[in-house]
């Protein structure tokens, strides 16, 4: 077999990225946020957060007493929210069984919520420089093109080849730099489209080059018609321009975030939030409609605004609904569809 190593690390030493947060200071809780972060999310887009979060939770231990509020709310925006629930338990089990501290055993990273068995080799790898191989989506790619892997990467057995070529070619000494080089080619150079073969230092080894095959490896994940959703989100505000969000319950589509109050029935509109609030007024804004696409369907959204009487607006706050103004929803965990619908509705004339 060829080696990449020794290639991809004289590459890493000119090319690769040595200026990211989480590489200075190098710890263990650090280059986990961020690889919890880096799953199915960019480099470019995780940067601003990963600041923000360790400027709010700058260890484990203050994430673990954090209440869940306040990380959905350092999170919102980030998207795959279960991320964001997962780091919390997983936190909380490091302070209850690990002295507060990642444990440094692939087995006992790999049972942690959120991480699994390629995340817990890359925290190793990164924090502790212990030789372990890594799988992510751009490891995958460059290791089908090298070695003409053909099938999609995320079937049993093409993950369980692309496992095996992942081992052999992982170097037993500056793992945490081979891991990075790795990523970092996949990334910047054996990109999903138009990968850059010319300035490839694997290029010269690579079949999929070879045999003019980049664009069909990897093989693409077979192709599927995401079903279509409807529903209505109800936008109450009062006339101090609060608006009434509710949280969503423990599982499901954007679980534990705050939110807007939603029906599968436009006409029941008005009635369904009279139940909730003890009255509003008829609607007096329909916002354009839109889609927001998940993994497994799309939603389309109808966005309708209400206005609040003076007694619904006086109705206390209770733990799992309440009335918000915009310097305070602005620090909740909101999906993102719904902060942009309130940024819209701060536009929208009273």
């Amino acid at each position: 077999m060829n080696a990449i190593a020794p290639r991809l690390l004289a590459w890493f030493e000119h090319h690769g990225r040595h200026d990211l947060p989480w590489q200075d200071p190098r710890t263990p809780y650090r280059v986990w946020l961020s690889e919890i972060m880096l799953q199915q999310t960019q480099v470019r887009t995780v940067i601003p957060y990963f600041e923000r979060f360790v400027a709010a939770l700058p260890t484990l231990p203050d994430l673990a007493a954090a209440p869940l509020d306040a990380v959905l709310g350092l999170w919102s925006g980030l998207g795959y929210y279960s991320r964001a629930r997962n780091l919390h338990r997983a936190a909380g089990l490091c302070v209850e069984h690990h002295g507060g501290d990642l444990p440094r055993d692939a087995d006992a990273l790999a049972a942690l919520p959120g991480i699994g068995r390629s995340t817990a080799a890359a925290i190793l790898a990164q924090a502790w420089g212990d030789r372990h191989a890594i799988l992510d989506g751009n490891v995958k790619r460059v290791l089908a093109r090298f070695h003409g892997v053909d099938g999609w990467p995320g079937s049993t057995a093409v993950q369980a080849l692309l496992w095996r070529h992942a081992e052999a070619q992982t170097p037993d000494r500056r793992v945490a730099d081979y891991t990075q080089a790795i990523m970092d080619l996949g990334a910047t150079v054996c990109t999903r489209a138009r990968p850059t073969c010319l300035t490839c230092p694997l290029a010269e080894d690579c079949v999929a080059r070879r045999e003019d095959r980049t664009r069909e490896l990897p093989a693409a994940k077979p192709a599927r018609t995401l079903p279509l959703r409807h529903t209505t989100m109800l936008i109450a505000r009062a006339g101090d321009r609060r608006v009434l969000l509710e949280r969503r319950p423990p599982t499901g589509v954007w679980a534990q975030l705050w939110s807007l109050p939603e029906t599968d029935d436009p006409s029941a509109a008005a009635e369904t939030l009279r139940r909730r609030t003890g009255g509003v007024r008829e609607a007096q804004v329909r916002l354009p409609p839109f889609e927001h696409v998940f993994s497994h369907f799309r939603l389309n959204v109808t966005p309708l605004v209400f206005d609040a009487d003076a007694t619904t607006a006086a109705v206390a706050d209770a733990p799992e609904h309440g009335w918000f103004d915009a310097a305070e929803w602005a620090t909740l965990g909101l999906p993102a569809p719904v902060r942009r619908l309130l940024e819209k509705l701060e536009t929208c004339p009273e």
